[in-house]
């Protein structure tokens, strides 16, 4: 059995996250998505629970996919699950810069762990998480983005729109 990882902080999971990570099912016998309990680069706008439990609902179709929390090195989650893959998506260039860092210091710490791009699909190679942050704090709607789950939260912490007005402050 091959198992590949698809680390992540998944805040939250859009459209784009289900599309790279049900491609990668459909390569590897069992994909773990990884979702990052403390990400150092950026303070998540939801929980740790919330996020593995959007993941969950919008993988529920995905029966050789498994969602688990990591705060280790990504490479030493892979270990942890005998992963031989890190799959990961790529959107635009910008990513690509940033992935190719990460895949060469992986590549120096678990040279025996192979990174997997996946292009994400037209349709939504232009879907970011802090994208679809964005339009929700704005009072945009999200509903095309992000699966339902998500975009109800969205709907409850942002029921006026933008975040700081009388009738939202901010928190």
């Amino acid at each position: 059995m091959i198992t590949a990882i698809c680390p992540g902080s998944y805040d939250p999971v859009t459209y784009g996250h289900v599309d790279v990570i049900s491609r990668a099912a459909g390569i590897f016998d069992r994909v773990v998505v990884g979702v990052v309990g403390t990400p150092h680069h950026k303070q998540p706008m939801f929980t740790v629970e919330e996020r593995i439990s959007f993941l969950r609902d919008a993988l529920s179709h995905l029966d050789n996919v498994e969602v688990d929390v990591f705060r280790e090195l990504v490479v030493d989650f892979a270990r942890r699950w005998d992963a031989r893959a890190i799959v990961k998506g790529l959107r635009v260039i910008s990513d690509f810069e940033w992935e190719f860092q990460m895949n060469q210091l992986n590549r120096s710490l678990a040279p025996d762990i192979e990174t997997v791009y996946v292009m994400a699909s037209p349709q939504v190679s232009f879907v970011s998480s802090s994208g679809v942050k964005e339009i929700a704090a704005f009072g945009g709607s999200v509903d095309e983005f992000v699966p339902e789950r998500v975009a109800q939260r969205f709907k409850e912490l942002f029921p006026n729109g933008r975040p700081g007005t009388p009738e939202n402050p901010a928190e």
